[in-house]
Formats: C-alpha cells, structure tokens, sequence
C-alpha cells in the first residue's frame, strides 16, 4: 500500500460508526456530514505526519464533534472553540471516547440511524438510498446504478428525503418495536446493498470496502436479535456470509477477478459457509420462502459443489423462477439467463434476456451476458458490440480488464464452449 490509500481505507471503514455517532449528537444530517468532512480533512493533515490514532473511529468522531460546534458557535456569532491542538489532539479524551464506542449507545448508533433513515414517512426508494449515502457514503452514481436510474433522479430522491428529515418530520429517537417491524422490509434491503457495495468492488477497492460487507453483516445480526423469528432476516444473513465466505478466492495475486468457477474452494472461509447453512436450514423450517432465503439458496448450491462441475445448475434455473414469480425484475431474469444458459445453451438463454434491452440498457451484466451468449452462438460481431458497451459500463477496473479480455478472444474464437460463460459470476 503506498500513498494516502491507506488513510482512505481507514476513513471508509471508520464512517458509519463516526457519521452514525455525529447524528445522534447533532440530530441534523447535514451537519453531521459536514462535521464528518472535516474531521476527514484534519485526518488527511495530521495521520501522515503523526501516524494514526489508535482508535481512528472515536478520532473522528471527537474532532467531528468539536469541528461540528466550532460551526454551530459560528453560526451564532459566539466566540470559537480553543486552537484544535487543545481539543481534538487530547490523548485522554480520545482514549475515553474508544473505551465508549462499544457501550450500547455506539454500538446501536449505525442501526438506529437506518431505522430513521427507513422512516416510513420517507418514500421507498428514498429510504434506501439515504441510508446508502448517509450511512456508507456511496456516491450517488453507483446508487443510481443500483436502482437503474439516472444520476440527476437519484440526487433529487436524496435530496428530498434530507430536506423531510431536515423539516422535523422524522424523528431521530430509535422507534419502539411496532415501528421497528414496520420499517424492517427497507432496513433488510438497505443493508443488503449496503453488503454488494462492499462486495462488488474491484481490486484494489475491495480492501477499502471490504468493511462495508463486515458491517452489514454485523448490522443483520443485530436485525436477528431483534427479530428472531423472521425467516427472511435469517436468509439475509446466511445469503451474506455465504458469498462473503468467497472473498479470499475472488482476485488473483495481481489483482485480477477469477470467476466464480475458476476460484480455489479451498480458500473458501467454511466456518462461515457453515454457519451460512445453518442459518438458511433455520429459516427455511418456516415454510415462508422470501427472496433472501431464494437468493440464499442459490448460494448454498454452489457453496455445497466440491468442484464447479458439480454444481446443480437446474436446481438453480427452478430457484430463479421461484424468485421472478416473486420479484418479477429484470436483473432476476438476467440472473436466472445464466443458468439457462449452462443447462440448456446460449439460444434459449440470448432469447430470454433480449426483452430486457431497453430495461437494462445502462446496466454493465446485461452487455456482458448478451455478449457471452452472442460469442457462444459464433455472432462475433454482435459479441463484440455488446462486449464494447459493456466496458463503457464498467464499475471497476477489473470488471473492465475481463471484458478486454473477451474481446481480445473473439479474434481468435469463433465460438465458445458451453459452460464457460464470462458471466457465471451473475447466477451466485
């Protein structure tokens, strides 16, 4: 690691307990952000020259705190804080600050800040995206992309679901469990992306945002203290430590993404496959299958398949039509194309996605498939041009470099083996 990167990766694993923390204190999102902001800035001045706190968290959350009143005093004409030395650079009161951070009150900061980021006065979308750009800093393009809508529209949802907030309407108080329940559904999906933020990162971003997969997994498992009677809160989690248990096999050691069955199981963490499976095997005794358990299921076929050739494709195609029964979305067809196309070929797997173009015409997996399925058909041509639109897509750089690398062997191809499909990644 040179440079400042690893300053960037500490502030990125550092800011949903910081912002959740500067909230409660402030109640006022936008100067929470602000406060954070400049306790970054400070971050960016002071840890390279003195090395870092050794709690970088309770750091930020102090001089955020103190910068935070220093603008309120502004504000109000008063007389500003002390020189910064004195109040942020204090060793005692930092060290006091850390002690605290796992009392309840900071350990539960970051769910009760989703909970009223999910305030049900708030709309659907609104909801998710605030809590993704409050609580985990994703910049708005990639919730855009998340949502398939444009840049411009998201920032208008965020907006004005900070501006609801700002007015009152929202209350920062946790809500008691009848609201709780009522709130769940978002709270479930907000962390669920807040997972596949983390997850879906390229190298070398995903040791920066790896700690955004450990925190949604932490958060559901505050979710299943809650409620552990919810089967879908069950599924959620093992959904999340069953693909998470893949990431020590995920790049390869300059970099490079390997696809799902290229990878080393024996890298797979199984301790947490293990309990990945308990859970679903818990929440499936229910009998009230939902899209996470579905989603979960998927996960556990190919993490239960000794090798890639084992894994039970058909079984996977059948999951998939249960989840676009319930969740008719175009990302779940194009998810459920993938096993088509390894149980049945790439015609009826190109036929299954084509309605989906205009759908999903901004979205990087559906360029990328049709262009697996058009390479495995020999229509080199068109397996170039949607191979070429999805670069443009790209999220990643290594997302990018495979897709370069398809390219590249369309000149030498022809066609392409049955089975080895550039997008298997996408029916996981």
């Amino acid at each position: 690691m040179s440079g400042l990167d690893w300053i960037e990766q500490a502030l990125v694993a550092a800011r949903p307990t910081a912002l959740a923390a500067l909230l409660r204190y402030f109640r006022d999102l936008d100067l929470a952000e602000e406060a954070f902001q400049e306790a970054c800035l400070r971050a960016l001045a002071h840890w390279p020259r003195n090395g870092p706190p050794r709690d970088r968290a309770a750091w930020l959350i102090l001089v955020g705190r103190n910068a935070g009143v220093d603008s309120l005093r502004r504000r109000s004409r008063h007389e500003a804080l002390p020189d910064e030395a004195e109040l942020s650079d204090g060793e005692d009161a930092e060290a006091d600050l850390a002690e605290r951070l796992d009392a309840a009150h900071y350990r539960d900061d970051i769910l009760r800040l989703l909970f009223v980021c999910c305030h049900p006065d708030l709309p659907r979308t609104g909801q998710i995206a605030l809590a993704l750009r409050i609580v985990a800093g994703v910049p708005t393009a990639r919730i855009a992309r998340a949502f398939l809508v444009g840049e411009a529209a998201m920032e208008q949802r965020i907006t004005r679901a900070k501006a609801r907030v700002a007015q009152g309407s929202v209350p920062f108080e946790a809500p008691g469990r009848p609201e709780r329940a009522a709130r769940l559904a978002a709270v479930a999906s907000m962390l669920y992306l807040l997972f596949n933020e983390g997850y879906s990162a390229g190298f070398p971003e995903a040791d920066a945002r790896a700690p955004l997969c450990d925190e949604a997994i932490r958060l559901v498992r505050l979710l299943l203290r809650l409620f552990p009677a919810e089967p879908e809160i069950s599924g959620l989690c093992a959904l999340m430590l069953l693909q998470h248990a893949r990431s020590p096999a995920r790049f390869d050691a300059h970099g490079a993404a390997i696809l799902l069955e290229n990878q080393d199981r024996a890298q797979w963490d199984r301790a947490m496959i293990g309990e990945g499976l308990a859970l679903l095997d818990k929440a499936m005794r229910h009998n009230r299958a939902g899209p996470y358990q579905i989603q979960a299921a998927v996960a556990a076929l190919h993490a239960r398949a000794a090798t890639a050739a084992e894994t039970d494709w058909a079984q996977i195609d059948h999951l998939y039509a249960a989840l676009e029964r319930m969740q008719p979305l175009p990302v779940v067809t194009l998810n459920r194309a993938v096993a088509v196309f390894k149980t049945r070929g790439p015609e009826p797997a190109l036929a299954l996605i084509e309605p989906l173009a205009s759908a999903l015409s901004g979205y990087f997996y559906f360029h990328g498939a049709r262009g697996a399925f058009l390479k495995a058909l020999g229509r080199t041509e068109e397996a170039r041009a949607s191979l070429t639109r999805a670069i443009g897509l790209a999220g990643t750089a290594a997302e990018a470099a495979f897709i370069r690398g398809e390219i590249d062997a369309l000149a030498g191809m022809e066609t392409m083996p049955q089975g080895s499909s550039a997008l298997t990644r996408l029916a996981e």
